[in-house]
């Protein structure tokens, strides 16, 4: 990644990019799923590279967020829906099941 790119946080922060958060929280996501690390290592490598070719200086945190989303829903999808879930922040169970059913009406 480029030196000195910067993630803008949804509070309106400037924070460093740090590969490292992103690999958490995927990590987390694929936790007890039949991800390998191959697959977490190619995932976080596309996002970088989509990331890298798209923004110069800084990047949403939202597009950050959007991007591991939609490349953790062709993954894996209970990853997607743990990692929905805390990047949503969902307020009640029922936008958390809003979100299940969406994801059964696209298959």
């Amino acid at each position: 990644m480029r030196v000195g790119l910067k993630v803008v946080k949804r509070n309106g922060d400037l924070e460093d990019f740090d590969q490292k958060k992103i690999l958490v929280g995927i990590k987390k996501s694929c936790e007890k799923r039949p991800v390998s690390a191959e697959q977490i290592d190619r995932l976080v490598s596309d996002i970088f590279k989509d990331l890298e070719a798209a923004h110069e200086k800084e990047v949403p945190s939202t597009v950050i967020g959007q991007l591991i989303m939609e490349r953790l829903e062709g993954l894996d999808e209970i990853a997607y829906v743990r990692f929905a879930s805390v990047y949503r922040r969902y307020r009640d169970v029922n936008q958390f099941l809003s979100e299940v059913e969406s994801l059964i009406g696209r298959e």
